[in-house]
């Protein structure tokens, strides 16, 4: 098989192969809506100046087999910076899929053309699921390669049990918020934004996230101005195409609480939720997610998808609800530049110090030695408390 390799510095150019692109993904069955040209052209125009983007297209027999937007950047690592690739949409993509439906056995060609083109360190991607033999020969290929459980997001498979109420301790709380939403007068609605309506949607859950904890933080997806314009970009074209999703609760006719999904082949990526602290009691989150798995049967989803959570002590209510987990890696390539080799032997000496620096700080502070004095009478103590005749 001959592959052929061309490079472009842009997903929107005239000549980028934007049809042969959407072929590409909807052959791979790991690709996810962080994949899309509408999720991945609005990253690109959110990039600052400091980020330059190149994307890998790889050919054979005349078919798009191959596309890897790579953006190059510089980080400080202790007191030097390092060339650094990561893929287009970090660190705001929750799961990627690579696009490559080639054999393994091309994985060094690719990897020879990204390291030419786009000399550095480290190529590091985020948020990558399954275990890819791909990404083994990048590995045997690296310096020193390294691979980071980022999180297990649980998920639910929607299936006719759930037309039937949830059982446990999560009915008594779904019973609970639903009184306490109708008590309040609130309503639940399902949205499905279009492009005509999308732009006036964001803008109403954007300002529910602002006034919310993730507003105050500065932690939301709308709370920095590029990620504000990337997210209202991507989620505008996403709805063009009928795969942006919305359940809403409302009061008064104004939104209280969401959350934000995006539907990929029957699979709705929970992606983001916010609510108004004052209606904080409401409990509206977990009747929203079971808002999400009414929808998805009546409409035929197949999964609910907590997209991302913390890798320790999360909180996402689909816990309570989920039939399975993904496991999102991290996998860190190393070159063998003289950058890629420093930088792998310090990841390789801090692995092994780091277990003796925890078990340090781990052990116990021994207490003080103390002279013994003697116990001071009630009457002798300054803060004593009075006895009842003296009060």
């Amino acid at each position: 098989m001959t592959l052929t390799f061309t490079w472009h510095a842009s997903l929107r150019a005239d000549g980028f192969p934007a049809d042969a692109y959407e072929q590409l993904r909807e052959r791979l069955p790991d690709a996810t809506p962080f994949n899309s040209l509408a999720w991945l052209r609005a990253a690109e125009a959110a990039l600052p100046a400091s980020q330059h983007l190149q994307v890998l297209l790889g050919h054979a027999q005349g078919r798009l087999v191959l596309c890897l937007p790579l953006v190059r950047t510089l980080e400080r690592h202790g007191p030097l910076d390092f060339a650094v690739l990561h893929h287009l949409g970090y660190p705001m993509s929750d799961r990627i899929g690579l696009l490559i439906d080639l054999p393994t056995s091309a994985a060094g060609q690719v990897l020879a053309a990204i390291r030419t083109r786009l000399p550095h360190a480290l190529l590091q991607l985020n948020e990558v699921t399954g275990d890819s033999p791909w990404l083994q020969q990048w590995a045997r290929r690296s310096s020193t390669h390294e691979q980071r459980t980022a999180c297990r997001a649980p998920v639910h498979q929607i299936s006719e049990t759930d037309r039937q109420e949830v059982s446990g301790d999560p009915r008594y709380k779904l019973r609970r918020a639903r009184k306490r939403i109708a008590a309040c007068g609130a309503q639940v609605r399902r949205v499905t934004p279009d492009t005509a309506n999308a732009a006036s949607w964001l803008e109403a859950v954007s300002a529910v996230e602002a006034v919310s904890w993730k507003g105050d933080d500065g932690v939301g997806i709308f709370s920095v101005p590029a990620q504000r314009q990337w997210m209202f970009q991507a989620f505008t074209a996403l709805a063009a195409d009928g795969r942006l999703r919305l359940v809403v609760l409302e009061l008064d006719g104004r939104c209280i609480s969401y959350r934000l999904g995006l539907l990929e082949r029957g699979r709705l990526y929970d992606y983001n939720l916010a609510f108004v602290p004052q209606y904080a009691d409401l409990g509206s989150g977990r009747v929203l997610l079971q808002e999400w798995i009414d929808w998805g049967l009546d409409e035929g989803w197949t999964w609910i998808d907590a997209s991302r959570v913390s890798l320790e002590n999360s909180s996402h209510q689909l816990h309570e609800r989920m039939t399975g987990q993904v496991e999102h890696l991290r996998h860190s390539f190393y070159s063998w530049r003289p950058s890629g080799l420093c930088l792998g032997m310090a990841l390789r000496l801090w692995q092994r110090i780091k277990p003796w620096i925890k078990r340090r700080q781990q052990q116990p502070v021994p207490a003080p030695a103390t002279t013994p004095t003697a116990t001071p009478t009630a009457q002798e103590r300054p803060d004593a408390v009075p006895s009842h005749s003296q009060r």
